[in-house]
């Protein structure tokens, strides 16, 4: 994957962010920064996956970083962090896969189980569950611990 796509995949990113945004009626002026942030969580995921790692760590690590950029956010505009964050993951919602799962379970019941059927909804089924899991993780570990009041040890 070179840089212009990776580029113009995030910008691309950047407009469902914005447009569930709107959706959960963030207000107008913090609009930009959801946008910017599902483009660096996009963005962040297609480079680590162009690097090799595998989706569900590579989603993880975006929605870390989306998660922390959220937080300096909130700390500067006195808005809550799931303000921006949120709308920001929502372009790395694992669709494709939930929708393989889905016909592949409409197949199951319509035609009988398969061995081969069976193996494809189950990888499929593991990898949304896990993409999805690595979202909300990722989304609310940096203000888990940012916001800490004890110390961890």
């Amino acid at each position: 994957m070179d840089l212009i796509s990776l580029t113009f995949n995030a910008l691309v990113a950047s407009v469902p962010a914005v447009g569930f945004a709107m959706a959960f009626n963030v207000p107008g002026r913090y609009l930009w920064r959801c946008g910017c942030a599902g483009a660096m969580g996009f963005a962040i995921r297609g480079l680590l996956m162009a690097l090799g790692a595998p989706i569900e760590w590579a989603t993880f690590v975006a929605a870390a970083s989306v998660g922390w950029l959220t937080v300096h956010w909130s700390r500067r505009t006195l808005a809550p962090m799931q303000l921006y964050g949120v709308a920001a993951i929502i372009p790395m919602i694992p669709g494709s896969y939930a929708f393989n799962t889905v016909i592949g379970l409409v197949e199951m019941s319509a035609l009988g189980a398969s061995e081969p059927l069976m193996e494809q909804v189950l990888v499929n089924g593991i990898k949304t569950v896990f993409i999805v899991g690595a979202l909300s993780v990722g989304l609310a570990l940096p203000g888990l611990l940012y916001y800490r009041n004890r110390s961890i040890i």
